[in-house]
């Protein structure tokens, strides 16, 4: 029995070794991996493993510490999947895993070996460190994920201000209500970008250049700065008009069909009585960059709506 449970450790080790070097170098498989390894380690490893060693142990006053030991084990491991997945409620997870081995599992352990006058010390010393080392590596692999996540973002807004920089070379002649009301929210989506790049002591220019300037912009300059209470009226703004350009379009010949797709572009949605609102949360989020990314997003659509109404029939 012990050596096919060692079998079994040793293949699921090497199941989810590969998985995270797959994952390392960014090669296709990673996913099916590392989930298959960890969905083994955790479902079927783990509890013969456990149940193997109670069994031998023939003591039934530790029962309570194998079952904290796996579901310690449970909740750990599919956090760290979650978060290297980037699924959802990641975040959650892990902030539930990080403290969990110190509430539950500690404790249970603790307790239990007390009543064993032959526990040796070194045992213990040895699982705080354990769970130190758990510890480190939950809250360094989330600040390495979370800092890729940002480094994509800040090159997909690169990308967006380049091809901003192109889009302003086209020359708007004609002055219709529609490319009216799209400059209008330009300058509006404009503004409240400039909030948080004021409030990082950032430049529009700066930003526009080499957005990873966000990187080095330090610690925040103003103190005293209400950015909630500004950012709020702007955003106001920027949805009443993304709202009334929505409408523009539905009322002008040749766009119905843009006014369809205007919405999903946006990111709003129609709510029960008619009117529009965000389909994300991260408008309201301070949080760097993905908020600026999608605001540079915004202001790319919108110059490409812009430059599409501007070559439509109705407008020749």
């Amino acid at each position: 029995m012990k050596q096919k449970i060692y079998n079994l450790g040793l293949g699921t080790t090497l199941i989810v070794f590969l998985g995270t070097l797959f994952k390392v170098n960014h090669w296709p498989g990673a996913g099916p991996l590392l989930f298959t390894g960890i969905l083994i380690l955790v479902f079927i490893f783990l509890p013969v493993a456990l149940i193997n060693n109670y069994k031998t142990d023939g003591d039934n006053r530790n029962r309570i510490l194998y079952i904290a030991t796996w579901l310690t084990s449970f909740v750990v491991f599919i956090s760290m999947l979650l978060k290297i997945q980037h699924w959802a409620g990641a975040e959650i997870a892990l902030i539930v895993s990080l403290p969990f081995p110190y509430l539950v599992f500690l404790p249970v352990f603790l307790i239990v070996t007390s009543r064993n006058r032959n526990h040796n010390i070194y045992n213990t010393v040895s699982v705080l460190f354990l769970l130190v080392i758990i510890s480190c590596f939950s809250a360094l692999l989330a600040l390495n994920v979370s800092k890729e996540r940002m480094v994509d973002s800040l090159g997909i807004s690169h990308n967006y201000n380049r091809m901003k920089n192109a889009l302003n070379s086209m020359q708007m002649s004609q002055q219709s209500p529609v490319i009216q009301k799209i400059d209008g929210l330009i300058t509006t989506s404009g503004e409240y970008r400039n909030v948080y790049l004021d409030y990082y002591d950032i430049t529009s220019e700066q930003w526009n250049s080499d957005p990873e300037v966000l990187w080095t912009s330090g610690s925040l300059q103003k103190s005293g700065y209400n950015i909630r209470e500004e950012a709020e009226s702007v955003r106001n703004n920027l949805l009443t008009g993304l709202s009334e350009l929505i409408l523009l379009l539905e009322k002008t010949p040749g766009c119905e069909e843009l006014s369809t797709a205007a919405p999903i572009i946006f990111g709003l949605r129609k709510t029960q009585n008619g009117s529009y609102n965000w389909d994300s949360d991260l408008i309201f989020s301070p949080v760097q960059p993905w908020l600026l990314t999608y605001l540079d997003g915004l202001e790319t659509n919108l110059k490409m709506i812009r430059a599409t109404v501007r070559t439509s029939p109705p407008f020749k």
